[in-house]
């Protein structure tokens, strides 16, 4: 649901009654992951997407349904193969969707109210993520997809600093529970399933501190979450304000990275070159380097293949923890570039995180082209691909599935 916060926050500000239909679970080959989200208002207005087309329409009534009835519902949509017009995925895959209204929220009596939840409840708790994430603000939203009646579609939302506001409705260690698994999530930058494990069976002993119970046994069965975390956009730092560079940076903000512009040389390192940037920077590269905090979100392409930008800059890179570091130049420049990081006292394991020459092998020629191979290559190391073809090939299309990544507990 995050995916569209933006537009449903100003929708809570206009005061709308809206039904989010939000992905949660995918199995096999499904057009879009957990989160993404479609949503329509009472006026019948449409934003966002859940299939890329395959089930919007059947979707699109769920949404209306919910706005009549006030319930949420959560609906499984998969390919049917006894009737190929029937709803569902032509790919194969199946998706589950959770279809929850939102409506314009009304103030509760604090006598009404679970400690920590907003005043006008639910409704409350989705438009303070909704806000968080429409303002560029770190939080996460977790919401039961799966669990005892009643508790469907009940919201947290956590904060960096592990506050939250809202509440699952169950028991207060089920809200422990939920907040420091969602923080952790939260802390990775990452949107998944968790759940939680209802604990002993009916009849077996479930004595003791309910702390040390798993936090669904005081549900009475497990209790599943989608974890959507928002976080500020990824940096991309490019180092070197070539015209590959100005390729770079298009890219770059197309998979919605922030990304700055770093470069010694005041004459080409300009708002003119560069008007997409969001930031630029002139400063030798490692000292501007050296200035910034980073985290394992960052990569870092280094396009000035000039041994006394590279080298002072490179050995300092390699020896951080972020997600990539590439560099332009030739197999020539690269192994004597290697030589030159060697004699710095790089190990071969810090040597080895270098993608250089940088970019996938695309044959690219051109600016533009280049800035396609660097980008295909980040992509593939963000998600696990190979870079090879997918035609002919048999291994999967999307490589990060989305699977729960944690269960506390035991079910019985």
């Amino acid at each position: 649901m995050l995916d569209i916060a933006e537009e449903l926050h100003r929708w809570v500000g206009q005061g709308r009654d809206f039904a989010v239909a939000t992905v949660v679970a995918t199995h096999g080959s499904a057009p879009r992951q957990p989160g993404a989200a479609l949503a329509v208002d009472s006026d019948g207005t449409a934003i966002g997407s859940v299939s890329g087309g395959c089930v919007e329409g059947a979707v699109y009534e769920l949404c209306q349904e919910a706005l009549r009835t006030g319930e949420p519902v959560l609906e499984r949509f998969g390919y049917s193969d006894e009737d190929a017009f029937a709803v569902g995925l032509t790919c194969g895959g199946v998706i589950d969707i959770l279809v929850q209204p939102v409506r314009a929220p009304a103030a509760r009596p604090a006598g009404d109210r679970t400690p920590g939840e907003p005043a006008d409840g639910a409704a409350g708790t989705l438009a303070a993520g909704l806000a968080a994430a429409a303002t560029g603000r770190a939080a996460a939203l977790a919401r039961v997809i799966e669990g005892p009646a009643g508790l469907l579609g009940r919201a947290l939302v956590v904060r960096p600093d592990g506050s939250h506001t809202g509440t699952l409705g169950g028991h207060p260690a089920l809200d422990r529970t939920a907040t420091a698994l969602t923080r952790a999530l939260l802390d990775a930058g990452r949107t998944t399933t968790i759940e939680l494990g209802a604990g002993p069976a009916p009849g077996e002993d479930a004595t003791g501190d309910d702390a040390e119970q798993p936090a669904g046994a005081q549900c009475g069965q497990p209790v599943r979450l989608l974890v959507e975390s928002s976080v500020p956009a990824p940096r991309m730092i490019v180092f070197g304000a070539i015209d590959f560079a100005s390729a770079l940076v298009k890219v770059g903000k197309f998979l919605n990275y922030h990304v700055t512009v770093c470069d010694a040389r005041p004459v080409f390192a300009t708002r003119t070159r560069f008007p997409d940037a969001d930031e630029i920077v002139v400063d030798w590269p490692h000292r501007y380097l050296d200035s910034q905090d980073l985290d394992p979100r960052t990569v870092l392409c280094v396009l000035t293949h000039d041994a006394k930008f590279d080298v002072p800059l490179l050995e300092r890179a390699l020896r951080l923890p972020v997600a990539y570091v590439g560099a332009m130049g030739s197999r020539r420049t690269h192994l004597d570039r290697l030589r030159r990081l060697r004699d710095t006292g790089l190990t071969e394991l810090e040597l080895n995180r270098l993608r250089s020459p940088i970019g996938l092998d695309l044959g690219a020629r051109t600016p533009e082209e280049t800035a396609l191979s660097i980008a295909a290559e980040i992509v593939a190391n963000r998600r696990g691909g190979t870079g090879t073809p997918l035609t002919g090939a048999h291994t999967p299309i999307h490589h990060d599935t989305g699977r729960p990544v944690g269960r506390i507990g035991s079910v019985a």
